[in-house]
């Protein structure tokens, strides 16, 4: 009889091992020991991916709020030399050319209007607010003011003009014209203690209004 002829099974793809020269010492490791020895250096090599990610995006949100406090500074500084500008032209305006005697549509009149409503409307809520506290101050809005002969209107109507935020609280604004009591409450941030160009108080006016209100919803209901 013939001897049997043996067979050796082929072991899986898991326990094979590589055939690797007996020198570099990594002869009988298998598929599954490589890969768990790839394990740690690959999981070294996310992490770090991941940390240099996140290192990225820290670093780059600093520098956007870098970026915005320049530019926010840079426009805090060009309102404020635009401010000063303006005061300028308008005390050139005043002790020059007469600003305050001048009659009603001459030319200097109309450049000083010009110039406040141009300013007005770039200007933020505290450089408009810096604006009218110098406008009232100089009694330029007020109808009949101190440097004014009775019966005469404001130098400077308000028409078109955007106070929008402006903090106007304690400010004279009586008899000033080209604006209402109600866009000067649409507009303004705050009128604490203003006298509003009726004449009235701030908080007098509101009072008013509020009873005004009042009446009017009762006179519907009846």
């Amino acid at each position: 009889m013939g001897r049997k002829k043996l067979v050796r099974k082929a072991e899986p793809p898991s326990k094979r091992g590589i055939a690797w020269p007996r020198w570099t010492g990594l002869r009988g490791m298998t598929v599954r020991s490589w890969l768990e020895l790839l394990v740690v250096p690959l999981a070294l090599v996310v992490i770090g991916f991941l940390f240099s990610v996140q290192q990225d995006a820290r670093q780059q949100r600093i520098e956007n709020q870098r970026a915005e406090a320049e530019r926010e500074l840079a426009v805090q500084r060009a309102q404020d030399e635009a401010l000063q500008a303006y005061l300028n032209q308008m005390s050139s305006l005043l002790l020059e050319r007469g600003l305050r005697n001048s009659e009603v549509d001459s030319e200097v009149r109309t450049l000083a209007r010009a110039r406040t409503l141009t300013v007005l409307s770039r200007f933020d809520t505290s450089g408009k607010t810096a604006v009218m506290q110098f406008l009232e101050e100089a009694a330029l809005v007020q109808g009949a003011g101190l440097f004014q002969g009775a019966g005469r209107g404001p130098i400077i109507d308000l028409d078109d003009a955007d106070l929008s935020g402006a903090d106007l609280s304690g400010a004279n604004l009586s008899r000033a014209e080209g604006i209402t009591n109600e866009e000067l409450d649409q507009q303004a941030a705050s009128l604490e203690g203003a006298t509003m160009p009726n004449g009235q108080k701030y908080e007098e006016w509101l009072k008013d209004k509020k009873a005004q209100g009042k009446d009017g919803k009762n006179e519907g209901s009846s």
